[in-house]
């Protein structure tokens, strides 16, 4: 089937030095990099539908025109920055033939869902340049919103970065009966920022290393100063932080409140009025915003706003995309006071607790620069970290206490409920109450999970989902037996 297992690997030497994350010395403080608003007035492209029943794409090169520039992209078969967006109804068989188009050995990992392991993305499981391979696999997941982009050791974050990723929207009977908002009005957004004025090229320094890749450009759905004209009725919005490693805390000019109905394992149990939603890298949330009472020609923006927790990122607020009502429109939806049971699961069927360390130290030195370790390791892929039983449950605990980065930790091939969040915010957030695959754990924080591992036996990964700290090593991998 052309998909092959390779070696690669980083691992702790001797020569390298192990030191504690808060006495790094890098000079003065690094942040991200800092973003630069565009005039929002390019219309919003929105990524064609690709039934997953039966599809087929390649990874290729591409060029694109991007905020007026002529770029050199990578692309899923589509020419743009951006792949089909994938639906499928949940227990239908995925049907994909895959190519590799590109000079380098890729993969696809289905971010969020339960994919068999030798299906997964793993590291290690590449698709060679000019070679195929087909992911074919029953959906099991709730419906909900998850993606897809390429997991290769060392190249995930240059590989996303130039433009691999795409939507993955499973859908069910249950969910349809809600009668939430569709066709176009339940639309998919994915915000990335890229360095524009570099030409998208992907070269990391050691600061870059250190605490992301940032971009001075946000992009939406590709889209940089993006605009979005709409009807006074409610639409449903699909979020993605698709970006390398920058944090964005969404929320609605004027503070104004929206409905927050599912987060990265799909729809909630009800709906929460929210005026921000935090999502790190890798985090999904479904909102609800209702345009009805406002006047036309009204135009509304998405922002980032400020928040804290974080010495690099969270001290500029800006404008993501803005929103142009145009129409009238009678809209006769009533928003559902409950959603989809989120069964929850009890802490005292626990039958194991296990915990990482993975803010206290960080490795410089020798070629490979900065490093991110978990409890002092870096990604082996011959090495068993741990080992689980399929249909037990755990409780996970990471900690970021000792740490001055962000991680948002994420856990291939399950979802899982977060329990607790001690120091920094020190609470569960909204958008954390449902099903998840990655929860951010910010300096200062220690945050507890609970995983009912399900009857998929083989070898995962959980790592960081700032691209640059999984590059540096900082995966490891878990075997459901």
């Amino acid at each position: 089937m052309n998909k092959i297992k390779i070696g690669g690997m980083i691992t702790l030497m001797a020569a390298f030095t192990l030191i504690s994350c808060h006495k790094m010395d890098h000079g003065n403080q690094t942040t991200a990099r800092a973003v630069v608003e565009k005039s929002f007035s390019t219309p919003i492209a929105i990524p064609m539908v690709m039934d997953a029943k039966n599809a087929s794409f390649a990874a290729k090169t591409n060029t694109a025109t991007i905020g007026g520039q002529s770029l050199k992209t990578l692309s899923y078969g589509n020419g743009g920055i951006l792949g089909p967006t994938l639906k499928i109804n949940q227990g239908d068989m995925m049907n994909l033939v895959f190519s590799n188009q590109l000079s380098e050995p890729t993969n696809i990992h289905w971010h969020g869902l339960e994919a068999p392991s030798s299906q997964d993305g793993y590291p290690t499981d590449l698709t060679q340049a000019g070679n195929s391979y087909t992911y074919n696999f029953r959906v099991t997941n709730r419906p909900g919103t998850y993606w897809y982009h390429p997991h290769p050791d060392m190249a995930t974050a240059s590989q996303a970065y130039r433009g691999l990723a795409g939507f993955y929207i499973v859908s069910s009977p249950e969910e349809q009966a809600l009668k939430l908002p569709a066709g176009n009005f339940d639309v998919p957004l994915v915000i990335q920022d890229k360095r524009l004025t570099g030409g998208l090229e992907y070269n990391p320094d050691a600061e870059d290393q250190t605490i992301g890749f940032f971009g001075e450009s946000i992009l939406v759905n590709g889209t940089p100063g993006a605009v979005m004209d709409v009807e006074k009725r409610t639409y449903r919005f699909r979020l993605l932080n698709g970006s390398n490693a920058r944090i964005y805390n969404f929320a609605l000019s004027d503070g104004i409140k929206f409905k927050l109905i599912g987060s990265d394992g799909g729809l909630l149990d009800a709906p929460v009025d929210v005026s921000n939603i935090l999502l790190a890298p890798g985090e999904r949330a479904d909102v609800l915003i209702n345009f009805g009472s406002m006047p036309l020609s009204t135009e509304l923006f998405m922002e980032s706003a400020l928040f804290s927790g974080s010495s690099s990122q969270g001290n500029q607020s800006f404008k993501v995309m803005k929103f142009k009502i145009i129409k009238d429109a009678t809209d006769n939806f009533i928003v559902p006071s409950t959603l989809m049971a989120v069964e929850k699961i009890s802490e005292s069927s626990s039958v194991a607790s296990r915990k990482f360390n993975i803010g206290h130290m960080m490795v410089h030195g020798g070629m490979e620069g900065v490093m991110h370790p978990i409890d002092g390791k870096t990604f082996d892929a011959n090495r068993r970290d741990e080992v689980v039983k399929s249909g037990s449950v755990e409780i996970w605990e990471f900690d970021n206490t000792t740490g001055t980065e962000i991680h948002p930790m994420h856990l291939h091939g399950l979802q899982f409920q977060v329990l607790s969040r001690k120091g920094g915010r020190g609470s569960i957030q909204a958008w954390e109450k449902g099903w998840k695959d990655t929860v951010l754990a910010f300096p200062g924080e220690k945050v507890k999970i609970i995983i009912r591992f399900p009857a998929n036996n083989g070898k995962f990964v959980f790592h960081c989902h700032n691209l640059e700290h999984e590059d540096a090593g900082m995966m490891l991998n878990f075997e459901i037996q």
